[in-house]
């Protein structure tokens, strides 16, 4: 089994063909590649077919034999500087490397049909071959050098995914911003490599573990500035996999392709900052500060995140900040020290979070069949509902989805995010209260989406049955009446929120609903619940079809996901009755555990594990409940309605609520006014800034210089009216100015 690591330096290197001969079709021969797309498609899946049976061998024969191959072969070497180049192979490369094939041979079938009627499609499998080559060359990287390389490559292929459909100036933007905001982290993690390179004098992993921890022990190093290094490594991770305050891009990020965020957003690039910490951290876990720092980022994302996807209107974006708040866990796992923990998350919210971006890209996809290509209005969950009956595969898999990220057992996130509460305990008792309370809001908002997008009545007007299309906006009441004709009523944040509605309308409303319910509609009330209500109108456009399940070769990874979302997390099941720390990904990475000079994890008696686990659920089907009743159409009205009546007879009681929500709706709908800030402080400031730099060097730097010549061409230009070319004329000036000099100096002499 030896002989097939002599090999594995091929493994990035198998999907390059892809994009290689892609472009070199295009550019000789334009229309025969064009219309042999699909093979180009088949290609791709077939070549990265080939890399994961690849990392499936290397995976067992790792597991049986706890084994670490490294190969490198020299570049440049001179006396005062080597520069190597290789593979390493160990459990962590193992765990990527099977993460991204998975993940990419399912995302590259849905794509085939998702981007059928793309004009991009060539262009939209060579970027994501290009991309995996990156994201496998970042993997097996040995040494740091390699890895700022392909981080770069990743950084790049990103850019070009997220402004895929580049002539839309938002998507244009998000690329951009994406662009910006990744290089303030990678120019940290540049200066952090050339940092640490200084301290140890060698980029490869093993060699600069080894000396940067001897030193420490030794003290032969300013501890300050090694504080700094790893600091400024650990920016790079900060920025890509999207932690505060370096978040900022993410959200903007889903304006690119569904798949797109799938693959890249969701289970790889954003997952390639907790590799490069898992990988770094034998660096880190011997500077108490540095781990300390990124339980602290961690924790704070883990909620900023939890809190900024309540209020979230955009399928799309809703995950995405679930999936910043799950990075948030395994940062705060790695802080910790938890790297099994960690490692574990990352796996089982890689499948989920894949799951349910492609359940929404379903979902989406089934929307546009109405709405046409409007983002806005395919992707908004406030436009939907109702879509059980349209797409019950999709609606399945988007629940077990949910569910698992919620952290219900037996599904995949349940045993990682599990474990990680339970270690964050023993940590810090703060941490775990801020950890439990997330892992309820998570339930909540997760809950949120589900029941927005599936539960209740189609929220959008469409043909009716017998084909006859609708002449006016045709909505089932959210009060179970179809009462209003011409105004689409969908429910947004925690209650109801009122957009548009003109006088009109609004009185004629709120008369229908107080004959309905039979309470009080006075001017306070109006005022409340103007905050609560979202009245959509379309103007009376038709609509030709309903929505409608997707092709097989989409729900096929859907059902695939599925599979891996329920029983992936079998892994980390113990398999020995009396403890909890043996099971197959312990096996899988206890070189790994050795390398990092940390024991196992203690072992936990099944009876504690029950206790734990029965406590984070408890807080999971809470979350559950709140959203259902909140959310679920039969009950959220009269339960609203019920709850804003009961407050509007308590008055201060009422208006405390009022505001407590719309602080929670602002916050949330606002990215919690951290974008704001940085757009006041840094944008403008910087611009601000450049504004007075340009002045100061227009004016005064380049105006002194200019001033003078301009003085001497005056001076210039009127002395030279007052010679005439007669010596007598100068005789008689230069005798005045001599006698005007003389007066002045008797004068002063003499007086």
């Amino acid at each position: 089994m030896e002989h097939i690591y002599q090999y594995t330096w091929i493994i990035p290197f198998i999907p390059l063909p892809v994009p290689m001969l892609i472009g070199v079709g295009l550019l000789l021969f334009p229309t025969t590649t064009k219309n042999l797309r699909r093979i180009w498609a088949f290609s791709s899946i077939f070549l990265l077919s080939i890399v994961m049976i690849f990392s499936m061998k290397l995976s067992i024969h790792q597991i049986n034999n706890n084994s670490i191959y490294q190969y490198v072969w020299s570049w440049t070497i001179t006396n005062d500087f080597s520069l190597e180049f290789g593979y390493l192979i160990d459990p962590l490369t193992s765990i990527m490397s099977m993460l991204i094939t998975t993940v990419a041979i399912l995302v590259l079938i849905y794509s085939d049909n998702y981007m059928s009627h793309d004009q991009g499609y060539l262009r939209f499998f060579a970027y994501m071959s290009f991309f995996n080559t990156s994201m496998l060359g970042l993997v097996t990287s040995s040494n740091l050098i390699q890895i700022y390389i392909f981080w770069e490559l990743v950084g790049m292929c990103s850019y070009l995914l997220i402004g895929f459909w580049f002539t839309r100036p938002i998507a244009a933007n998000a690329c951009q911003k994406a662009f910006v905001t990744n290089r303030v982290g990678d120019f940290g993690l540049l200066l952090g490599i050339l940092g640490i390179y200084w301290i140890t004098g060698s980029f490869e992993f093993r060699d600069l573990f080894e000396i940067f921890n001897n030193l420490i022990k030794n003290n032969e190093i300013h501890f300050l500035f090694c504080i700094l290094c790893t600091f400024l490594l650990f920016a790079g991770a900060v920025a890509k996999s999207a932690q505060f305050p370096l978040h900022v891009w993410l959200p903007d990020a889903m304006e690119g392709p569904t798949p797109i965020s799938a693959l890249i957003h969701a289970a790889t690039m954003v997952a390639a900052g907790i590799f490069l910490v898992a990988r770094l951290l034998p660096l880190f876990i011997v500077i108490p500060y540095i781990m300390n720092g990124i339980s602290f980022i961690g924790i704070i994302t883990v909620l900023l995140g939890a809190t900024l996807a309540l209020a979230q209107k955009d399928i799309k974006r809703s995950l995405a900040y679930s999936t910043m708040s799950q990075l948030g866990y395994m940062m705060l796992a790695l802080g910790i020290g938890s790297y099994q923990a960690a490692l574990f998350h990352l796996i089982t919210h890689a499948y989920s979070k894949a799951l349910l971006f492609l359940g929404s890209g379903s979902v989406i996809h089934s929307m546009e069949a109405i709405v046409g290509y409007s983002p806005d209005k395919s992707q908004n969950m406030v436009l939907m509902g109702g879509l059980t009956k349209h797409v019950p595969i999709t609606k399945t898999a988007f629940l077990i989805g949910t569910l698992s990220l919620c952290g219900i057992p037996p599904l995949a996130c349940f045993w990682s995010k599990d474990e990680i509460l339970n270690d964050s305990w023993l940590y810090s008792p703060i941490f775990a209260i801020i950890a439990y309370f997330t892992a309820g809001l998570t339930a909540f908002y997760m809950f949120r989406i589900y029941l927005l997008t599936f539960e209740g009545h189609l929220n959008i007007f469409f043909k009716n049955y017998s084909g006859k299309k609708s002449s006016s906006l045709y909505s089932i009441s959210l009060w179970g009446k179809e009462g209003l004709k011409t105004m689409n009523i969908n429910k947004n944040f925690g209650l109801l929120t009122l957009l548009t509605m003109n006088n009109k309308e609004r009185s004629s409303f709120f008369s229908k609903t107080k004959n309905l319910y039979k309470i009080k509609i006075d001017g306070n009330f109006k005022k409340m619940i103007r905050s609560f209500i979202t009245i959509t109108d379309f103007d009376n456009k038709n609509i030709s079809s309903y929505p409608h399940e997707s092709d097989n070769t989409m729900l096929f990874p859907l059902i695939v996901l599925i599979l891996f979302t329920s029983f992936i997390g079998f892994i980390g099941i113990p398999f020995n009755q009396e403890s909890l720390d043996l099971n197959i990904l312990t096996q899988w990475l206890t070189p790994s555990i050795n390398l990092l000079h940390s024991n196992a994890k203690n072992s936990v008696d099944w009876y504690e594990f029950v206790i734990n686990a029965t406590f984070s659920v408890s807080i999971a089907y809470l979350g559950i409940f709140i959203a259902f009743f909140l959310y679920k159409p039969i009950y959220s009205s009269l339960i609203n309605f019920n709850l804003i009546n009961s407050f509007n007879k308590r008055g201060s009681k009422r208006i405390l609520w009022n505001k407590f929500l719309n602080i929670i709706y602002n916050w949330s709908s606002n990215r919690g006014y951290i974008d704001t800030f940085y757009t006041t402080s840094f944008i403008r400031g910087i611009r601000g800034l450049a504004e007075v730099i340009y002045f100061f060097d227009r004016r005064i730097i380049d105006g002194i210089p200019n001033g003078f010549g301009v003085t001497s061409f005056f001076l210039g230009e009127g002395i030279k009216y007052i010679g005439g070319g007669r010596i007598s004329a100068y005789l008689f000036w230069y005798l005045f100015y001599v006698s005007i000099f003389l007066l002045i100096y008797f004068l002063i002499y003499y007086k």
